[in-house]
């Protein structure tokens, strides 16, 4: 990789195989970063460094504020509960069953997945994936409880983004039909030119040079331990596998909770 003989793309899977992550289940699925901040121009700039997501940090990280919310968080369950194994920046995950169903929620079989995951029908429709832009402002800004990251898709295939089976999804506070998924105003409603514009910001130089930032956040050093509370990166303790030891727990209450939790939020990848 260091000697551009293989693609990011080819890398980030070979680091998700590594790490235990695959496309057989959804709670390990592979986990690729949001490499953009861009998603309102008319055309992308890929020689800009504006346009880039900041690789060195957390979805949690993003903006200054945020960061601080989650740091104030973490200090606070130091102050109140006193269990240290209970401190964390962020109680939900960047990966789970339910956001990668989310994601391709308009193709089968995913979208049965995604309604059985649901208790059997679609989600509140404002709820649902139906904007990259929007996405993008709940995971790096906007919601406290969202700080998901992306799938390998978004960088291969168009069909995940357009509704050709013609689900009814519903219909949004604003009036707004779900259909398609709205893009970037640079991808010019094209599925196609969305995922090829994508991809090049995947490969480019910019990324290219601030990948393994990421990569140490997910996969590396920056995972677990003083690096990861010094990075703003730590996660709920049932979502590290080798943090809980099952076979220990005798109450079954206990420990179907724990499997619940880790089902429904996801888990840390096995470090690298």
């Amino acid at each position: 990789w260091q000697k551009r003989e293989i693609s990011n793309f080819d890398y980030l899977m070979y680091l998700n195989t590594l790490a235990g992550r695959s496309y057989n289940d959804y709670m390990q699925y592979p986990v690729f970063p949001w490499v953009l901040a861009d998603y309102h121009s008319e055309t992308l700039n890929l020689t800009n460094p504006q346009t880039f997501r900041d690789l060195s940090k957390p979805m949690g990280a993003q903006t200054a504020e945020r960061k601080l919310k989650f740091i104030q968080r973490f200090n606070e369950v130091e102050k109140t509960e006193g269990d240290l194994s209970a401190q964390c920046h962020y109680c939900t995950h960047y990966s789970s069953a339910i956001i990668v169903a989310s994601y391709l929620v308009r193709m089968e079989p995913f979208t049965q997945t995604f309604c059985s995951l649901q208790g059997g029908s679609f989600d509140v429709a404002d709820r649902m994936f139906h904007s990259v832009k929007s996405t993008w402002e709940s995971a790096s800004r906007d919601n406290m409880s969202d700080v998901r990251e992306l799938i390998p898709e978004f960088f291969y295939l168009p069909e995940f983004l357009t509704n050709a089976n013609h689900f009814e999804l519903g219909c949004m506070q604003d009036g707004t039909v779900l259909g398609d998924v709205q893009l970037p105003p640079w991808a010019d409603g094209d599925p196609h030119k969305f995922i090829l514009l994508h991809r090049q910001a995947l490969e480019s130089d910019y990324v290219s040079a601030h990948l393994h930032r990421w990569i140490d956040l997910i996969f590396g050093h920056k995972q677990h331990g003083s690096a990861a509370v010094e990075a703003v990166n730590t996660y709920h303790p049932y979502f590290y596998g080798d943090k809980v030891d099952l076979n220990n727990i005798k109450d079954p209450l206990i420990k179907s909770t724990i499997l619940g939790f880790i089902s429904n939020f996801g888990q840390i990848p096995k470090q690298v």
